[in-house]
């Protein structure tokens, strides 16, 4: 593809869209960053970030609103669409908001670039690790095993992990690849697989190069510590900064795939340039598991505090136990993450330093048991 490009990316104002307008600025490209600025992710006041860089053309708009959008879609040559509704607990009570935002919002998109003349050359779209639901599993005896969803008199009994189907025993996590048969537990997944499958549809059928890209667990800095559904970094990070020992659900050892955002931005901007990546889906995470207690303390430790996380022993309703990337199909293309744990959350930890952030987890936490999702 040419260089200089037009880059439209929606959602570009948030955390993940904000850090890839920096690296396309880097490079050379123009970029157009089409935002709803939403309150819960950037504050009552919804002003444009101070981060965004000037250089940028800001269109203030929801991806629900077509003729706004339409209207930044003319003279660009590639959409990076990010805009979303992110968050798998309030997705389960705010349904019309995140079906309607994730999965129309997308829709009326692809209708104009269906419908509409434009010059668009491919179109990236974030997905999710979360539609995976459960990760992938082997059983010491009978390999690679499909368990069964965890039953609740399990979870009420504090058996928290997957057990084989055929044996009963304890299952070990082995890294998901992107041919895993997908299973959404929560409305926010369903409504990015949702996404995702208009999307591939759509760009084969009118042979418009379209990828979705499954992020796993990015955290950094510009993640929002006043929105109590964002990212488990950015939420551990608000409770500790406000004293308050992180929340955390079950007993902790879930694991996760954790990616700073540079590094998912570096994988992103890998798939748009390449030619070989067109509709196709790919991880892009590192390939390592890491548990939320281990994250949690590794917070708590950078931040110098003298507390322990705070692990009540409670399930989430539509959270799953584990799920870490396997990367080989996007590693074919060069793709490395540079950035280790260590030193990702130690860009994380100095900036949340100069931060403000009111933790919100306790609302968010009673707003759950008041709908019946924790059990």
């Amino acid at each position: 593809m040419k260089s200089n490009r037009k880059v439209l990316v929606t959602g570009g104002a948030g955390f993940i869209g904000s850090h890839t307008v920096d690296a396309l600025l880097e490079r050379g490209d123009e970029v157009r960053v089409y935002d709803n600025l939403n309150p819960q992710v950037h504050g009552p006041d919804a002003k444009i970030p101070r981060y965004l860089s000037s250089e940028v053309e800001f269109i203030k708009g929801d991806v629900r609103d077509r003729d706004s959008l339409k209207k930044a879609v003319q003279g660009m040559d590639v959409i990076i669409h990010d805009a979303a509704e992110v968050g798998v607990g309030q997705s389960m009570y705010s349904i019309d908001q995140y079906i309607s935002v994730n999965v129309q919002g997308t829709g009326i998109l692809w209708d104009i670039l269906v419908n509409e003349k434009h010059s668009i050359e491919k179109v990236l779209v974030a997905s999710s690790m979360s539609l995976y639901g459960e990760g992938r599993f082997e059983c010491e005896e009978h390999g690679q095993v499909k368990p069964k969803p965890r039953l609740e008199e399990d979870l009420l009994a504090k058996k928290w992990e997957m057990y084989c189907p055929d044996c009963g025993s304890v299952l070990k996590p082995t890294p998901t690849d992107e041919e895993k048969e997908l299973d959404c537990t929560s409305v926010y997944a369903q409504s990015k697989k949702d996404q995702e499958v208009y999307s591939i549809m759509i760009g084969k059928a009118y042979q418009l190069p379209t990828v979705a890209c499954r992020y796993f667990n990015c955290y950094g800095p510009r993640q929002s510590l006043n929105n109590p559904y964002t990212g488990a970094a950015a939420i551990f990070s608000s409770s500790i900064k406000n004293d308050k020992p992180p929340l955390i659900y079950e007993d902790g050892q879930q694991a996760r795939d954790l990616i700073h955002v540079k590094d998912l931005v570096r994988g992103k901007l890998l798939l748009l340039d390449s030619p070989e990546s067109k509709f196709d889906i790919f991880n892009i995470g590192t390939g390592q598991p890491t548990s939320i207690l281990q994250l949690a303390q590794a917070l708590i430790d950078l931040s110098g505090k003298n507390f322990s996380p705070n692990i009540i022993h409670k399930f989430r309703n539509g959270d799953i136990r584990h799920c870490f990337a396997d990367v080989s199909k996007i590693e074919k293309l060069g793709f490395k993450p540079e950035f280790s744990l260590k030193k990702g959350l130690e860009d994380l930890s100095n900036w949340v330093e100069k931060e403000a952030a009111e933790s919100k987890v306790d609302l968010a936490h009673d707003q759950l048991v008041e709908k019946g999702l924790v059990v």
